[in-house]
């Protein structure tokens, strides 16, 4: 590959995004390790940093390719990939070449191979999401990476097809009879050429590919109609998509579909590519006329997706391949790869930084945040211990005795409030428990069938969009129901918040509020997705009942992953709510205990105070260099969150312009 400042922006900015996360995460592993060997240790803190970094290391950048067929994605992929291997890696040529959806991602469990899910799986009710963790179904071919030419051989098996009858055809769903191409193939042949397989995963260890990047391949707009769990979870969750029209065929009716079906309202981070602009290339007239031609092309595709045409790039897919292997500079740069390359590692990465900015960085910024609080009060006490222990040098005996009293008739009052706090828990778990069974499995499965029964059994997009609004509606009562019973929730921990502080001088510490506006937000997303399916006119005239049925199940998929990251969220929230007290209030405790036996021992004798004294003092000076490895911390992970913050803020400033759904990250579940 080409070296040069703009040749490798791609690769940089995604080692660059590495590196960042690597900081990240060794922020919060010190975190976790300084949580665990302190008395603030807490089991769940700990694990849901363990989860964190889980995370952090399964973390993946997604690029989807979308577009018709011959549009030029596969070769777009190779020139962005697999220029090293000095030839055209993944098949690409004329017509249509990608028959199944292809990810492309590494595995480090894996071997380098290729597993292929065959097209007779359609049959079986079975989502795409389950099959990932089914080996048995998927036949897997090795890679051998130091043999490109039998890489090459075995990586044609995804345009592998197979010959089946018009009802063949029908029972798995892959029969349109508004597709010219297919009916005059019937017509001519009596049978019908489908794709073999009807998903690919490649596992491969480029160096893009080690640092989490996935590519996903699709075929045509066939294809994508016919697999509803790519376009309810796979393209939605990409971080950037790249849709691909060409020189020679312009914005066709089926590119306009794919565009606004799969992409215009969806996705947030899209690029449209203008491929084959090699094909105005004209050595016979001047560059600049060259040029003004590209660009009126490109202004031309801008105005009739709606978009900037700073989104829309002039490339040359097959040129740029060339380039790189024949290491022609000039040429790369003319191909319009460069300036592609630059912009998507932008563009993904800022991706990343936004989903980053919205959990981790907030999330453990609090947690550091709450932590030092804690350790500034623990500070607090000691300083009193020390001032205590101090003052009472050189007096008589009964100045200590009257310290002890006071610290006795403290803990007397400390203890009188334990069962006040004890009440109010084991109201707060009550509700609790109640409000995570509003997103139980077992009320998942009556709302997911109380939907199927509104359907009935026609399958029609009529039934479809009726079982989503009675979901839908379900989904609105649950949520008001959790809401109501978070505010009550609330109130009781707000009570017991102020008794504390009242009687004991806790700090000031406002439980918040449960939000469940993502939920609902992920909710109607889908329904957005669904009334689409249900308008779209190809659907409504066709009425493909093996589709609807297919999208129905991938529906409930899809509801399944919001319904238990709510349910996640709620668990986390009813363990957070108390969470400071109960912490503040092992600390006062602890402290309490500290005193009495401070003031127990330094009552035997002067020397025994000194000692005492200096026990504390050590203490102290200890606790004060943990409290600054804290601020440290505090600031490593504000510095590595700035531009995850910038993110957000861009973010925000589009918010009103850009009505895309956003549906939750929900990483690809890689065959293991």
């Amino acid at each position: 590959m080409i070296n040069t400042g703009l040749a490798d922006t791609l690769e940089s900015k995604v080692y660059e995004y590495q590196s960042w996360r690597g900081n990240l995460k060794r922020v919060i592993s010190d975190y976790r390790d300084w949580l665990a060997s302190s008395p603030q240790s807490d089991a769940v803190q700990e694990l849901r940093l363990y989860d964190v970094l889980e995370m952090l290391k399964r973390d993946q950048l997604v690029m989807a390719f979308l577009g018709e067929f011959s549009r030029g994605k596969t070769e777009t992929i190779n020139a962005l990939l697999f220029a090293d291997f000095n030839q055209r890696l993944l098949p690409s040529e004329p017509g249509r070449t990608t028959m199944c959806p292809t990810e492309i991602f590494w595995d480090a469990r894996e071997e380098p191979c290729i597993k292929l899910l065959p097209i007779g799986t359609r049959l079986s009710d079975d989502t795409l999401t389950y099959l990932k963790t089914t080996p048995n179904a998927w036949t897997k071919f090795r890679l051998n990476i130091e043999d490109p030419q039998q890489m090459q051989q075995t990586l044609r098996k995804l345009i592998d097809q197979k010959e089946v009858t018009q009802a063949e055809a029908e029972k798995l769903g892959l029969f349109n009879p508004s597709d010219v191409s297919m009916m005059n193939e019937l017509k001519t042949q009596g049978l019908l050429n489908i794709p073999a397989w009807r998903h690919a995963i490649i596992n491969y260890p480029h160096p893009l590919l080690k640092s989490g990047l996935v590519v996903l391949d699709t075929p045509g707009l066939n294809t994508l109609g016919a697999e509803p769990e790519l376009t309810l979870n796979i393209i939605p969750n990409a971080h950037a998509i790249l849709f691909l029209t060409a020189v020679d065929t312009g914005i066709t009716q089926s590119d306009m579909q794919i565009w606004n079906d799969y992409i215009k309202g969806r996705a947030k981070y899209k690029l449209a590519l203008l491929n084959k602009v090699d094909m105005l290339w004209d050595d016979l007239k001047p560059k600049q006329d060259v040029q003004n031609e590209i660009n009126k092309q490109v202004n031309m595709t801008a105005h009739q997706l709606g978009i900037a045409p700073e989104s829309v790039f002039a490339i040359s897919a097959q040129k740029a391949l060339v380039a790189k292997i024949k290491k022609n500079h000039t040429l790369l740069q003319q191909s319009g790869m460069l300036a592609l390359e630059a912009t998507l590692g932008n563009q993904i990465v800022q991706a990343k930084h936004e989903i980053l900015g919205r959990t981790v960085a907030s999330e453990c910024s609090v947690m550091i945040k709450n932590s030092r609080k804690l350790v500034q009060q623990r500070l607090l006490n000691l300083r009193e211990q020390v001032l205590e222990l101090r003052n009472l040098r050189g007096q008589k005996s009964d100045a200590t005795k009257l310290c002890l009293a006071k610290v006795v008739a403290d803990r007397k009052r400390y203890e009188a409030s334990v069962p006040t706090f004890n009440h109010a828990n084991d109201k707060i778990s009550h509700i609790g428990k109640r409000l995570l069974r509003h997103l139980s499995v077992g009320y998942l499965d009556s709302a997911l069938m109380s939907s199927r029964k509104e359907m009935g059994d026609s399958w029609t997009t009529v039934g479809l969009n009726k079982g989503m609004r009675n979901l839908m509606k379900q989904a609105n009562d649950l949520a008001s129901n959790i809401t109501k019973e978070s505010r009550d929730i609330n109130k009781l921990a707000d009570n017991i918040y102020h008794v504390f502080q009242n009687k004991h001088g806790f700090d000031v510490f406002e439980p918040p509020p449960l939000d469940i506006s993502n939920f609902l937000h992920n909710m109607r997303a889908i329904e957005k997705i669904t009334n689409d399916f249900c308008t779209d006119p190809v659907n409504l005239l066709t009425e493909k009942h093996f589709l609807i049925r297919k999208f129905f199940l991938g529906l409930g998929t899809q509801t399944q992953k919001i319904f238990e990251q709510a349910e996640k969220d709620c668990e986390r929230w009813i363990e957070d709510v108390l969470g400071m007290l109960k912490t503040q209030m092992a600390q006062h405790k602890n402290s309490l205990d500290e005193r009495t036996k401070n003031l127990t021992e330094a009552k035997a004798s002067a020397e025994a105070l000194d000692t005492q004294l200096a026990i504390v003092e050590r203490k102290y000076t200890l606790l004060s260099k943990e409290s600054q490895a804290l601020d440290v911390m505090l600031l490593q992970l504000i510095k590595a969150v700035k531009p995850a913050i910038k993110a957000k803020a861009s973010e925000q400033a589009v918010t009103a312009l850009d009505k895309s759904i956003q549906l939750p990250e929900m990483p690809f579940l890689n065959v293991a």
